[in-house]
């Protein structure tokens, strides 16, 4: 009996052992790996360390964006009773107790579990707040973290953009490049106690910075360019506008201007409107006008007989295609040069050159100056205009087009264009990062889209529209300018009409002969002829280049001290006057030798134009052999006539500049004159 219950007892304990052996196994064995993950975490804790973020600055090295340390207080406000929180943390960090509860309540309302009382507070108020804590008050939390500053408030907020509470890009270069900003967190593992309070740490992974960026931003033209168009754009009522500078042989981007702008370090509320935080020189498109004539001419003198000589039938002012009748800003004008019918922006004269040019080849211009694609640039938003497919074009899309309209550009694609011409016939790609870290960017290689004489001779065709047409007022004291003016009416999808608001644009550069620096200046929704690019942006445009060449240190190549004659037409009573006079006469002295026909067939009925395609361009007539190292003939007190009358008999060419009787002249009489170079001629009254 007793053998038998200690048989019962062994085989008892025996099975007992085997359960605890079994156990052990698979505690210490089997399942090592998950009981051990288990045990440290309860025993341990992982804290993550957050990247600095990188900084930005401009060009030049000063600071555009920088994270500062902040602590801040949060609590939930789901969690607490408002009436306490707002009395307590009112009377501590110094905030109004009504505004705070309402604060606080609001949140509630709405189900939000985080909440910020207040940021970047005090040494004093947070040593109140610690003392708070130690005695029981748990509701409330002290957050440490970084917060990014702008220290420049507005400056070049539609580059930057911003961030949200948690440092993450929002906008600009900061959502942009959000990844390389924000850089790598680390890690830190600490064992903890029983309330999961931190003892010692354990292992660290550093924390990787991010990149810090130095932007081709000129903080000094920067601030000049937002100056300047939020004075254009309230002072023709205009509802928004942008500038852009660049420089024509990198593509670096010195200045990029938006209006209306805002302030990044203040956090957007619910409900306020976007349109202030709208970069409109990368993502709002528009029909470019008139300064999109750069490419329909640049076609034309690279794919047809066209010169700056060649005489172009304007019609008058008026054009009838069908049912659709196109119409100068100004009439009465005929037969005259392709360099005047640019200068004083004929839309007669643009869609002749169009004609000549041929839908296909236009289209493929409008391509090569990079319209209908994005730049590159690292902005989230920007967009790519609109250039039509030839399938979709309409019997008239190719005059249309040849005077800039159903085709949508940017901006910056306007200065990546003016670019071209300004540098000898090479799109470059936008550039607005210097910088990374230390690592200057490398560019991207350019690509020939103009012949270099062909880039020449717009560029003194955009010179004449400064000296003696519709750009008279972006003259620049001591510097030669080229440029071209744009005033697009803005097509209402409404009533599919074209209304009497504008976009008044200027694009240009400056020295002529040497360019170094682009400026493109847009201004949307301006009113009447005052609106007119030549009148709105081309003022502008004026005092930014001005300031451009200033900054960049280029020496002047003309005398500062010449009298400023009054110009060829400051109005269009004035170039219609001009037309009919010296000019046009002038021209007909011109062209007396060529083919009667065309002469005759200046004042042909529209009806006739109507009925096929017009007659574009006319050959020019034969000039006379130039003479080897001509001198420089004597045109003072004489009038713009006999001056034209006599360079064209000697084959010399003349860069007139007023109106009335020549008074200053370069190169000075008898001086010997180059090959190819052209005499500039004021006249006063």
């Amino acid at each position: 009996m007793v053998e038998r219950r200690l048989t019962v007892l062994a085989l008892i304990v025996l099975l007992w052992g085997g359960a605890i052996l079994k156990n052990l196994i698979k505690l210490q064995i089997v399942q090592h790996q998950e009981y051990a993950k288990r045990a440290r975490s309860i025993q341990e804790m992982v804290v993550e360390i957050p990247a600095p973020r990188g900084s930005i600055y401009d060009r030049e090295g000063r600071p555009l964006a920088m994270s500062l340390a902040s602590r801040n207080v949060v609590i939930n406000p789901m969690k607490v009773d408002v009436g306490v929180a707002s009395d307590l943390l009112g009377q501590l960090l110094h905030l109004d107790r009504s505004e705070l509860f309402i604060k606080i309540k609001q949140a509630a309302e709405t189900k939000r579990g985080f909440l910020v009382v207040k940021r970047q507070i005090s040494t004093d108020e947070y040593e109140n707040l610690l003392h708070l804590k130690t005695r029981g008050v748990e509701w409330f939390s002290l957050a440490h973290e970084s917060q990014r500053h702008y220290p420049n408030g507005t400056l070049a907020a539609h580059v930057l953009g911003s961030v949200d509470f948690e440092e993450h890009g929002n906008a600009g270069i900061e959502k942009g490049l959000e990844q390389e900003l924000r850089g790598v967190p680390g890690k830190i593992r600490l064992l903890a106690d029983v309330h999961r309070r931190g003892i010692s740490p354990q292992t660290t992974i550093p924390a990787k910075p991010g990149v810090s960026l130095t932007l081709t931003i000129d903080e000094r033209l920067q601030f000049v360019a937002e100056r300047e168009i939020a004075a254009a754009v309230e002072s023709h009522n205009a509802q928004s506008g942008s500038v852009v500078v660049m420089r024509p042989d990198t593509g670096d981007i010195l200045a990029m201007a938006s209006y209306p702008t805002y302030d990044p370090n203040v956090p957007m509320e619910r409900g306020e409107s976007q349109k202030p935080r709208m970069n409109h020189a990368y993502s709002v498109p528009f029909e470019p006008g008139s300064v999109y004539k750069v490419v329909t001419y640049s076609a034309g003198f690279e794919t047809t007989n066209l010169r700056p000589e060649t005489p172009i039938n304007c019609n008058g002012g008026i054009l009838r295609l069908g049912i659709r009748t196109i119409h100068d800003s100004h009439s009465g004008t005929w037969v005259v040069p392709a360099m005047y019918a640019f200068a004083h922006s004929s839309n007669i004269g643009a869609i002749q050159v169009g004609f000549k040019v041929g839908q296909p080849t236009m289209y493929d211009y409008m391509k090569r100056f990079g319209f209908g694609q994005k730049t590159g640039l690292p902005l989230p938003g920007e967009s790519p205009g609109k250039v039509y497919r030839l399938e979709k074009w309409g019997k008239t899309s190719l005059a249309s087009v040849s005077m800039g309209q159903e085709v949508s550009v940017t901006t910056v694609q306007l200065a990546q264009a003016a670019a071209a011409v300004a540098n000898g016939g090479m799109l470059v790609k936008p550039r607005l990062v210097l910088k990374r870290n230390d690592r200057t960017e490398s560019q991207a290689t350019p690509v020939r889209i103009l012949k270099p004489e062909t880039a020449i001779t717009m560029r003194r065709m955009m010179e004449d529209v400064v000296l003696t047409g519709t750009g008279s007022r972006a003259r620049l004291a001591g510097y030669s300018s080229g440029g071209k003016t744009g005033s697009a009416q803005i097509y209402d999808f409404a009533s599919k009409h074209y209304t009497h608001t504008y976009n008044g644009s200027f694009m240009g550069f400056a020295p002529v002969t040497n360019p170094q620096v682009v400026v493109v200046v847009t201004l949307n929704g301006t009113h009447g002829e005052s609106g007119f690019g030549g009148s709105s942006a081309a003022p502008t445009f004026k005092i930014v280049t001005a300031e451009a060449l200033r900054v960049g240190e280029v020496p002047k190549d003309l005398p500062e001290k010449l009298p400023t004659p009054t110009l060829v037409a400051k109005n269009a009573a004035d170039l219609n006057d001009l037309a009919l006079s010296d000019l046009e006469r002038v021209n007909e002295d011109l062209l007396a030798e060529a083919d009667e026909s065309l002469v005759a067939a200046a004042p042909a009925p529209l009806s006739a134009l109507a009925q096929g395609p017009p007659v574009a361009i006319v050959p020019a007539p034969p000039a006379p052999p130039k003479p080897q190292g001509p001198r420089v003939p004597n045109f003072r007190g004489m009038t713009m006539r006999a001056v034209l009358a006599e360079a064209a008999a000697k084959g010399l060419s003349v860069l007139p500049d007023g109106n009335g009787i020549a008074r200053l002249q370069s190169p000075p009489p008898g001086a010997p004159l180059q090959k190819g170079e052209r005499i500039r001629v004021q006249f006063v009254r």
